[in-house]
């Protein structure tokens, strides 16, 4: 039992040329900068935008193929389908919204009903059955959505962006009810989100988009600490270069080399924690192999530690206490050495 899709459209300047994979019990999270085409893709699967070519098949069943002009329209496909701003219909009561899933499938309307107040009662939202969803928190309102999705006892579950609409104090309570809920659902689960917590959060494994193409996926760890691009290394809080190894160094592009413990030839990609890298006023005496100067271009300051861009020859970040900081005198625009050790960097094929 999965979700198979091959889909392939353009729609304005997004060139999108994707396929999924995924099987039951999977909660996979769909990460990518804006612009990259996740929600497209989401929406494309559901049947709200249509591909120029491609297919949609869950559990064996084509929902789409463009080959063979098959299409089964959107209300006619076992999905839930929970959106970014949620959707609700403000003139119903939330019990009736829970119900709409159920109602535009069939269910006659007594029977609708029960299953709304029991999918309310599992959420604790059953006291505000009667309430429409503008006397709801946004945390509520959430949950309402979450529940019209899986009311109908959908095969696969769309999420796009769930807890964007929260504010900070809320959204780490709602994914934790969002973690539980999405573990009990039996069937495929696909969400969208640009946050890296949420995804490693919620998610088994990580599909990472960029421009409407594949970048990289993986299990969060697999992810994580084997980034395939810069928006990923960002996203996790890693330097990244790429370059071409030979017997201990990864020669940059332009000429710059990095020293490395140990490296297969070939071309790669290396990895340096900014915590491993190293300021100082001057240069540094001592065992580094990789030593450069630049001009801290940007300081922040990010709970108790500090992050340095440094702009150089190899433009890197540091991370840095706020103490050690104190004792650099370092503000933004001065001169400043930076050193890491070769067995700091961690080297990967590209």
């Amino acid at each position: 039992m999965s979700l198979d899709a091959s889909i392939r459209l353009t729609l304005g300047p997004l060139d999108l040329d994707m396929e999924l994979t995924i099987e039951e019990g999977e909660v996979v999270a769909l990460l990518g900068p804006n612009g990259a085409g996740k929600t497209t893709l989401l929406r494309a699967v559901a049947g709200l935008v249509p591909f120029r070519s491609g297919h949609v098949r869950l559990d064996g069943r084509v929902l789409e193929d463009t080959a063979t002009g098959q299409y089964l329209p959107t209300e006619r496909r076992p999905i839930g389908f929970v959106f970014q701003d949620y959707l609700l219909f403000p003139h119903l009561s939330v019990l009736d919204n829970v119900a709409f899933g159920l109602r535009s499938r069939g269910t006659p309307r007594r029977e609708a009903a029960e299953k709304a107040g029991e999918w309310l009662e599992r959420v604790g939202l059953k006291p505000y059955a009667r309430a429409k969803p503008a006397e709801l928190s946004g945390g509520q309102r959430q949950r309402v959505a979450l529940v019209r999705a899986l009311a109908p006892d959908p095969r696969l579950l769309l999420l796009d962006e769930p807890l964007a609409a929260l504010d900070v104090t809320t959204r780490a309570e709602v994914r934790r009810d969002l973690k539980r809920h999405l573990a009990s659902f039996r069937g495929i689960r696909l969400l969208v989100t640009h946050d890296p917590l949420e995804a490693v959060a919620l998610a088994d494994r990580l599909i990472v988009m960029e421009k409407g193409h594949l970048v990289q996926t993986g299990t969060p760890a697999e992810v994580t600490e084997r980034p395939r691009s810069q928006y990923v290394a960002d996203l996790v809080g890693v330097n990244l270069l790429q370059g071409e190894a030979d017997h201990g160094i990864v020669r940059l592009p332009g000429g710059p080399v990095v020293s490395v413990a140990a490296a297969e030839s070939g071309e790669v990609f290396a990895v340096i924690h900014p915590r491993a890298v190293a300021l100082h006023r001057t240069h540094p005496e001592g065992s580094p192999r990789n030593v450069w100067q630049g001009r801290a271009s940007n300081i922040e300051l990010m709970g108790n530690r500090v992050r340095v861009r440094i702009d150089g020859e190899v433009p890197l970040v540091a991370e840095v206490t706020p103490g050690a900081l104190k004792e650099l005198d370092l503000i933004e625009g001065e001169v400043v050495w930076l050193s890491f050790k070769s067995t700091d960097v961690g080297v990967y094929p590209a």
